[in-house]
């Protein structure tokens, strides 16, 4: 755990993380794990190129969700949020996907059930993986969640 939160230091991975994310990148593309590891694609806000994030999914009454481990202040978020939403997820495939931002009231059973199946998130979220949903709701607005949209199905507003 304390390893773990070493990696992630201050909320921002140290060059360590950077280099083990990118390796799980390639390997959760690849789609040889579990289909809940994907590759989070997305063009980055300052330098403009793709930029890949290794992230759990969570899946939850027919819906797919991302869930940031490291709160609001973190690239890949920052990244989403200044390309509209817009992005590609990968598992043996690249699926062009809208991500929608999910209000904070409707998070805690999502990030519940994210902590589940997402070990290595336990560390950075205040909340025991195991406690009740009450628990989850006090400190929801601190985690992202984003619902997974294909995007020829978004509609812009």
């Amino acid at each position: 755990m304390a390893l773990k939160r070493w990696l992630y230091k201050g909320g921002r991975p140290n060059i360590i993380a950077k280099l083990l994310n990118n390796g799980w990148a390639v390997i959760h593309s690849l789609g040889i794990f579990p289909n809940y590891l994907v590759t989070l694609e997305v063009v980055g806000r300052q330098s403009g190129k793709l930029i890949s994030f290794p992230l759990v999914m969570i899946v939850m009454n027919g819906e797919r969700y991302l869930v940031s481990m490291l709160g609001q202040d973190v690239n890949w978020v920052r990244n989403i949020k200044a390309a509209g939403g817009k992005a590609n997820l990968r598992h043996g495939i690249r699926e062009e996907v809208f991500l929608e931002a999910v209000d904070a009231a409707k998070r805690a059973a999502i990030i519940k059930a994210y902590l589940q199946i997402a070990p290595g998130a336990r560390p950075h979220i205040s909340a025991h993986k195991d406690a009740p949903i009450a628990e989850f709701e006090k400190i929801a607005s601190a985690y992202p969640v984003f619902r997974i949209a294909a995007r020829d199905q978004h509609k812009e507003i």
